[in-house]
């Protein structure tokens, strides 16, 4: 990822930090709760694709679509939310496992199929 996704990613942290500290709620971020809280928001942006085709589930219309960014977000903050809590390093991490999984799914020996790595 590039510097500006680590600042991004850097000030969100710092302000979702700011944010619960302002509103005493730091005692309530524990992980589970965050855990908790971050498959809820999940489980909401799961809502607007349960009955979808695949076909619709690629072209929502602006209103769906805007509803799906914020649900989206709701889950980013989250997930940024506990990394910060546990003290990970969400962009370190992610490019360790970017890169495991290129080990797992060598493109020669994948591309085109969806097969889990242990049963290839």
């Amino acid at each position: 990822m590039s510097d500006e996704s680590q600042d991004s990613l850097e000030h969100l942290r710092t302000a979702l930090r700011s944010f619960a500290a302002e509103r005493d709620w730091e005692r309530f971020h524990s992980p589970k709760n965050l855990v908790m809280a971050l498959s809820g928001e999940v489980g909401e942006l799961i809502e607007h694709f349960q009955w979808l085709t695949e076909d619709a589930s690629r072209s929502l219309e602006p209103e769906q679509l805007g509803e799906v960014e914020l649900e989206m977000a709701d889950v980013l903050l989250y997930l940024i939310r506990l990394a910060d809590v546990l003290g990970v390093d969400l962009v370190d991490t992610a490019q360790r496992k970017m890169k495991l999984n290129a080990e797992r799914y060598p493109a020669d020996k994948v591309r085109g199929r969806s097969t889990k790595y242990s049963r290839l």
